[in-house]
C-alpha cells in the first residue's frame, strides 16, 4: 500500500472516530432533551386535565375529545387523579391503566417535593401534587412519546448516513491532498531513476531548501556527490594501478625475453637477473604500498587502537628505513626532556603510524642530495608535534594542494622513481588519527612536513 493511500485511510479513520463520537454525543443530548421535554409535556397535560376536571367537572369522554382535536404532537395521555385518602377521582382509561397506581406509589408522590418521574415499560410517567381550593390531590400522567421517538429514529438514520457520506468524501479528499502533498516525492523518485553510473553528474534541483522536500533533495545530492567522488576515485585508482603494475611487469618480461633470444654469457645472465630483481623489488614495493593504502582506507571504527608512544614509533620507523637504505641519514631530535610519559603517548594504530613515518622519512631522503631527514619531536599544549624536514629540491607552490592525491607525481618525478602512493597513504593515516599535516616547501631549498597529533 502506497503512503498516500495510508495517509488517506488514517485521515479517514481518525475523522470517522471523531464523527462517531460527535454523532453519539448529539444522539445522547437529543435523547435526553426528548425525555425531559416529554416529562414537561406530561406535566402540562396532567395540570390541564386536572384543572378542567375540577373547574368544569368534565367527563373522561369529553376531555378525551377536546385533547384529541387540539394536541397533535403528543400521543393520548392517560391521566389519573387521587385524593390524599387514595380515592380515585378521575381516570382516562381504567381498563388500560398504564401506571397501576398503588398506595405506595401515591404515598411516594405525595411525599416528594418535586415532580416524580419514572418509566413504565416503554411509557413515560410523571406524578405530582396538585392544589385546588386549599386541598391536595395526586395526579399521574403517562403516555408513549411516539412522535419524539420517531424524530429520534430519523435523527439516527440521518447521522449514520451523514457519517458514511462524510467519510467517503473525506477519504477521496484526503487521498487527493496526500497525492498533491507527496507529488514532489514521486518527482524525486522519477529523477533518481534516471541517474545511473554513466551520468552521476546529474542532480535533483528545483525544490525549496526551506521545506522537507528540499532537504530530501539536498540529502540525495550530497549522497550523489559522495558516490560520484567514490566512482571517480575508483576509476582513477584502477587506471593508475593498472599503469603502475603494467610498467614493471612489461619491463620484467622484456628483460627475460631479451635474455632468451640467444645464449648469453654468465655475466650477461647475471646482469639480466639483477635488472629483473630491481623490477621485482619495484613491483613488491608498489604492491605493499597499495596494500597499506587499502588498510588505511578501512572504516576507522574497525581499526584497532591502543596506547602508543610516538617517540618509540618514530625510532622504530628510523631503524626500518636505515636497514633497507644504509646510505640514508635520519637525525631524530627531541627538543625537550620530560619524565612524564603521557606527553608523547596517544591512542593510535602502531602499524599505520609507523608506515606513515617511514614514508615521510624516505620522502625526505629520496629528494635530498645528502639523503638526510631531520625529525623534530616536541609536545605543546595537548598536541604532539613531529616535523620531518630535508634540504632537497622542494615542491612547487602550485603542487602543495595535490601532492596527497593517490598516484599524483609532481614536477620532481624526473628526479627519482616513485609511484605516488606514499603521501596519499600518509594523509589517510593522519586523518584516521584525527590529526593534521601541513607542508612548507621552498624550491631548491627544502621541505618540512609538519604533523600535529592530539594526545
Amino acid at each position: 500500500m502506497k503512503i498516500k493511500t495510508k495517509i488517506a485511510l488514517r485521515y479517514s479513520v481518525v475523522t470517522a472516530v471523531l464523527m462517531a463520537i460527535f454523532a453519539t454525543v448529539i444522539y445522547l443530548v437529543t435523547a435526553h432533551n426528548r425525555e425531559v421535554e416529554f416529562y414537561k409535556n406530561l406535566y402540562r397535560e396532567g395540570v390541564s386535565k386536572a384543572s378542567l376536571f375540577f373547574e368544569a367537572k368534565a367527563s373522561p369522554e369529553t376531555m378525551h375529545s377536546i385533547y384529541k382535536n387540539n394536541i397533535e404532537y403528543i400521543d393520548e395521555v392517560e391521566v389519573a387523579i387521587y385524593d390524599t385518602e387514595i380515592n380515585l377521582l378521575y381516570h382516562d382509561a381504567k381498563d388500560i391503566d398504564i401506571v397501576k397506581e398503588t398506595p405506595q406509589l401515591i404515598q411516594n408522590i405525595a411525599a416528594n417535593n418535586k415532580d416524580y418521574t419514572f418509566y413504565v415499560g416503554k411509557y413515560q410517567a410523571v406524578g405530582f401534587l396538585f392544589n385546588y381550593n386549599n386541598a391536595h390531590y395526586i395526579v399521574t400522567a403517562a403516555a408513549y412519546d411516539g412522535y419524539g421517538y420517531s424524530k429520534l429514529h430519523n435523527l439516527v438514520i440521518n447521522l449514520i448516513a451523514l457519517t458514511i457520506i462524510s467519510i467517503i468524501i473525506l477519504f477521496i479528499l484526503g487521498y487527493f491532498l496526500a497525492r498533491r502533498a507527496l507529488q514532489p516525492v514521486s518527482d524525486i523518485s522519477g529523477k533518481m531513476k534516471n541517474i545511473t553510473a554513466n551520468n552521476l553528474d546529474l542532480r535533483i534541483s528545483g525544490y525549496n531548501d526551506n521545506d522537507e522536500f528540499g532537504e530530501l533533495a539536498a540529502s540525495f545530492n550530497k549522497s550523489l556527490d559522495i558516490i560520484e567522488s567514490s566512482f571517480e576515485s575508483q576509476k582513477m585508482f584502477v587506471s593508475n594501478t593498472s599503469h603502475e603494475l603494467r610498467t614493471p611487469l612489461a619491463t620484467l618480461v622484456g628483460e627475460i625475453d631479451f635474455a632468451l633470444l640467444k645464449e648469453r654469457t654468465v655475466e650477461e645472465y647475471i646482469e639480466t637477473l639483477r635488472n629483473s630483481k630491481l623490477d621485482v623489488t619495484r613491483l613488491i614495493k608498489l604492491v605493499n604500498g597499495l596494500l597499506d593504502l587499502a588498510k588505511a582506507g578501512y572504516n576507522e571504527n574497525k581499526i584497532a587502537m591502543s596506547e602508543v608512544r610516538i617517540d618509540e614509533i618514530v625510532l622504530d620507523a628510523r631503524t626500518f628505513v636505515l636497514k633497507g637504505n644504509p646510505a640514508y641519514k635520519i637525525d631524530v631530535q627531541f627538543t625537550q626532556a620530560s619524565e612524564d610519559d603521557t606527553e608523547l603517548t596517544m591512542l593510535g594504530n602502531e602499524y599505520l603510524l609507523k608506515t606513515a613515518f617511514i614514508n615521510l622519512m624516505e620522502n625526505n631522503c629520496k629528494f635530498s642530495e645528502n639523503k638526510t631527514s631531520t625529525v623534530l619531536i616536541f609536545s605543546e599544549g595537548n598536541c604532539i608535534h613531529i616535523h620531518f624536514s630535508d634540504t632537497g629540491i622542494g615542491i612547487h607552490k602550485e603542487e602543495l594542494n595535490t601532492i596527497f592525491k593517490p598516484f599524483y607525481r609532481g614536477k620532481n618525478k624526473k628526479f627519482i622513481d616513485g609511484n605516488g602512493i606514499g603521501l596519499a597513504l600518509v594523509d589517510k593515516v593522519i586523518r584516521i588519527h584525527k590529526s593534521k599535516i601541513e607542508v612548507d616547501s621552498v624550491v631548491n631549498s627544502g621541505t618540512i612536513f609538519k604533523v600535529e597529533i592530539p594526545c
